[in-house]
């Protein structure tokens, strides 16, 4: 296996795993497990990180000092495979119960909010130049539409907005697999 380096061309999509954050990050080998698997994606991840910068300058336009006042980052992603559980994780105002051979899945209600944050892992497999992940901490802020289509599988497009998740207010970290 190649190392990642400044020519590796990262092909593919990928897979999302996500688990609730209890207080640190997991390592990858903790939540990229077939019991955090959230689904498998349609579409491809994007990962959107912006910045608002702030700028002083002299009259003279002699001095210039720049800042960032603001950041901002997102993991969107195109959810194929889903069920009521899922969406539980993806609306913090659904609950879900199992009875008489039925999930039944219940969106909205003030008193439903659950309040968690969750780590969402973005896994790239490339058995060539190895493995990529990227993980944030948030929930999702896109709301939610299910589409039923006669000619297309129904797919879930949430934006999980990050949160600060460390004492240096990291929103993504990206680990890349060296190979020996």
């Amino acid at each position: 296996m190649a190392k990642r380096d400044g020519k590796t061309i990262t092909l593919g999509s990928g897979e999302i795993f996500l688990t609730e954050f209890t207080g640190e990050m997991p390592t990858v080998d903790t939540i990229c497990v077939d019991d955090n698997l959230l689904a498998h994606v349609k579409g491809g991840a994007a990962i959107e990180y912006t910045m608002e910068p702030f700028e002083e300058s002299d009259d003279l336009g002699k001095v210039k000092k720049i800042i960032v006042t603001k950041e901002d980052a997102i993991l969107k992603c195109g959810l194929l495979t889903w069920n009521g559980h899922t969406l539980q994780k993806l609306v913090e105002r659904a609950t879900v119960t199992e009875e008489g051979g039925k999930r039944i899945t219940k969106i909205g209600g003030a008193g439903n909010d659950n309040g968690k944050n969750y780590v969402i892992c973005f896994k790239h497999t490339d058995t060539v130049d190895g493995n990529l992940w990227a993980l944030i901490k948030g929930k999702n802020t896109a709301g939610l539409t299910i589409t039923f289509a006669a000619d297309a599988g129904t797919v879930l497009e949430p934006e999980f907005k990050a949160m600060p998740h460390d004492d240096e207010g990291t929103l993504i970290q990206i680990i890349e697999e060296m190979p020996a």
